[in-house]
């Protein structure tokens, strides 16, 4: 967990590199098993199913690749977000089953950083954008492997990691109240992840539906 006086919640992680030694160093069945990804051994590479795309990981390369250009654009990204959580994600997750229980991101142990100056989430941003337009903001979840659920005027699963599982809902903007937006977790996601992680993880999931 970052510092509270840190600017960068994933600072404490030393970037990539720290990332990668420890993914390198792992036992990749147990990986895989914790993580519900697949190990090509003949290739020493992760298979990972992410966002509605399949993306390989190669620790010994220090490469993450994918065949579709969904999948090229996350990996490109500037901010290192899809990166750095695909690592992470992999070094941390559990394989226990999922509560069925939703939580706000700051309702999760050290979820102070989601509400915090420049690392509170866009979620207003998000529903501005969307405000009238639920065929959009359903259009734009589903594009990335979402799943329709039954939440708000307009709601769906995203899937960035196997076993975290992202809740996106957004209730459109009437006479009497503005549009809303909201980004939910099940509440084993902090098992799955450190907090510092998870941040990044929301990020992701609202930066994508921006674009």
């Amino acid at each position: 967990m970052a510092d509270e006086g840190s600017s960068d919640p994933i600072s404490v992680y030393s970037g990539e590199d720290k990332a990668w030694t420890i993914l390198s160093s792992a036992d990749p069945g147990k990986v895989c098993a914790d993580a519900s990804v697949a190990f090509d051994r003949s290739s020493g590479t992760y298979s990972v199913k992410s966002f509605g795309s399949e993306f390989f990981v190669s620790p010994s390369q220090r490469t993450i690749s994918s065949p579709t250009e969904s999948g090229k654009k996350l990996i490109e990204r500037p901010d290192c977000f899809f990166r750095l959580s695909m690592l992470w994600y992999l070094s941390s997750a559990k394989n226990i089953p999922l509560k069925g229980l939703l939580v706000k991101p700051e309702q999760i142990k050290g979820g102070q950083i989601f509400a915090r100056g420049t690392h509170k989430l866009p979620l207003n941003d998000l529903a501005e954008k969307y405000s009238s337009d639920r065929d959009g903001f359903m259009n734009m979840g589903l594009a990335y492997g979402g799943e329709q659920e039954q939440y708000g005027d307009a709601a769906f699963r995203l899937l960035p990691f196997p076993r975290l599982p992202v809740f996106l809902t957004l209730w459109l903007e009437d006479e009497e109240f503005p549009a809303r937006a909201d980004l939910l977790f099940d509440a084993t996601c902090v098992q799955q992840a450190p907090v510092d992680v998870l941040w990044s993880i929301a990020m992701m999931c609202v930066n994508i539906m921006l674009i």
